[in-house]
C-alpha cells in the first residue's frame, strides 16, 4: 500500500506538527506534502521525504505564510497523487483541499476548520499577527473572504473521512462544512513522564506561547493577586506587556529545552490554562505528570479535563473567575494516580491504534 501524507505547513513545531511526527512514525516511508518547509525550526522530521509546493521559494514564505492564502489552495491542487492507494491530510487551512483520484482513500485529520474564514474572522481582522503587513492583511481579507469561504466550503468536501481532533471542533465542521467527522484527539507522549519521579513544589505553572489569544494574562494577574508562586514557559509578542504586569512571585523562563519542561510539569502544584483552544496538548501532559490542571472551561478542554476528578474548570475568562478556581483547587483533594490513568486515554499509541482502525474500515 502506497501512502502520503500533507499538512498545511511546516514552518514552526506545535500540536498539529506534532501529530505529522506520530503519523510519520506510523508510515515512515509516506513522503509528507506540503506547502513550505523551514528545516531548521523542526529537526522532528529531519529523516522525513518531504516535497514542497513551488511556494517554497517565494518571498518570506518560510516566516510569513499567512501572506498566502489563495495562493495555497493553487499549490495544494497542483499535487499529483494518482500513485498513491492512502493520502492522509493533517489541516487547519488548505491541505484538506488536495486533489486526489476515485480509487484513493483521502482521511483528512481536522485541528479545525480554516479559522481566519470562520471562527475566528472576527479576532484574526483585529489582529492579523503579521507585524508590518497587519494593513495589508485587514484591507484584503474582508474582500476576499467570501471566495475563500466558498474556496474552503468546497475543498471540505474532498475528502472520504473526516477526522476532528476534539468535540469542539467536529461541532464547527457540522456548522461550517455541514459534515460529521469522527472525534480522535490528538495524540500525547504521555510516557516521557512515566518513569519520573514527582518532588512537589510550591509553583503553579504556565507553558504557552506568549501571544494574545492564550490569555496568559489571566495567569499572570490572578497569581500576582494571589500572591502565588507563578513559572511561566514560553516566548512571544506578550512577554514584554506580560513583564510589565507580573508581580514579584512570577518568574519568566522563556524557552526551555524538553528536559527541562519535562521538570517543571513533574513538579509543579497544578498547571493553569487560559486559553479557548481546539484542544490543547499541554493540559494533556501536565495530567501525564499527575499534576492536576487548572483551565478555562470552554473549547476542546472539555474533552480531557473532568473538574474535580483532573482539574478545577473555571467559567470565565477573567481574573477574578481564576482567581475562584485557583482557591477551590487549594481546597480539593486529588489522586495523582487516578489523573496520570486518564491521561493515558491521549497516549499516542491510542491515536495510531485509532487511525489504524479507520484504514481498515475504509479501506479494505
Amino acid at each position: 500500500m502506497k501512502v502520503a501524507l500533507v499538512h498545511d505547513w511546516l514552518t514552526n513545531l506545535g500540536g498539529a506538527e506534532r501529530v505529522v511526527a506520530v503519523l510519520h512514525e506510523m508510515f515512515p516511508d509516506a513522503p509528507i506534502y506540503t506547502s513550505v518547509y523551514a528545516t531548521k525550526r523542526l529537526p522532528l522530521l529531519k529523516d522525513a521525504d518531504i516535497r514542497t509546493s513551488w511556494l517554497q521559494h517565494w518571498p518570506l514564505a518560510q516566516k510569513k505564510h499567512q501572506l498566502y492564502p489563495m495562493l495555497r489552495t493553487l499549490a495544494f491542487e497542483s499535487f499529483d497523487f494518482s500513485e498513491y492507494d492512502l493520502v492522509i491530510s493533517s489541516s487547519s487551512a488548505e491541505a484538506k483541499g488536495i486533489i486526489t483520484p476515485t480509487e484513493t482513500l483521502h482521511i483528512s485529520y481536522i485541528h479545525t476548520p480554516t479559522r481566519y474564514y470562520w471562527s475566528g474572522y472576527d479576532d484574526y481582522l483585529q489582529n492579523p499577527g503579521l507585524g508590518i503587513f497587519n494593513p495589508l492583511a485587514k484591507l484584503t481579507l474582508p474582500r476576499v473572504v467570501k471566495k475563500m469561504r466558498r474556496w474552503d466550503f468546497a475543498a471540505a468536501q474532498r475528502p472520504d473521512v473526516l477526522i476532528a481532533n476534539s468535540t469542539t471542533v467536529a461541532e464547527r465542521i457540522k456548522l461550517y462544512y455541514k459534515r460529521d467527522a469522527q472525534i480522535l484527539h490528538p495524540p500525547v507522549d504521555v510516557q516521557r513522564f512515566a518513569q519520573l519521579q514527582n518532588d512537589d513544589s510550591d509553583y503553579l505553572l504556565v507553558v504557552s506561547r506568549l501571544i494574545p489569544y492564550k490569555r496568559v494574562d489571566l495567569a499572570v494577574r490572578a497569581c500576582t493577586k494571589l500572591n502565588k508562586r507563578l513559572i511561566v514557559v514560553g516566548d512571544g509578542s506578550e512577554l514584554k506587556k506580560l513583564k510589565a504586569l507580573a508581580g514579584p512571585t512570577v518568574e519568566f523562563r522563556g524557552q526551555l529545552p524538553d528536559q527541562e519542561v519535562t521538570r517543571l510539569f513533574t513538579n509543579c502544584r497544578a498547571f493553569i490554562f487560559t486559553a479557548f483552544e481546539d484542544f490543547g496538548i499541554t493540559p494533556v501532559e501536565a495530567m501525564a505528570a499527575g499534576k492536576p490542571v487548572i483551565a478555562y472551561g470552554k473549547g476542546g478542554i472539555t474533552d480531557s479535563v473532568v473538574h474535580k476528578t483532573t482539574g478545577i474548570l473555571f467559567d470565565n475568562q477573567s481574573v477574578e473567575s481564576l482567581c475562584s478556581a485557583i482557591v477551590l483547587f487549594e481546597k480539593t483533594q486529588f489522586d495523582s494516580k487516578k489523573i496520570r490513568s486518564h491521561s493515558e486515554k491521549f497516549s499516542n499509541e491510542q491515536f495510531i491504534n485509532a487511525i489504524n482502525t479507520v484504514i481498515q474500515e475504509h479501506l479494505l
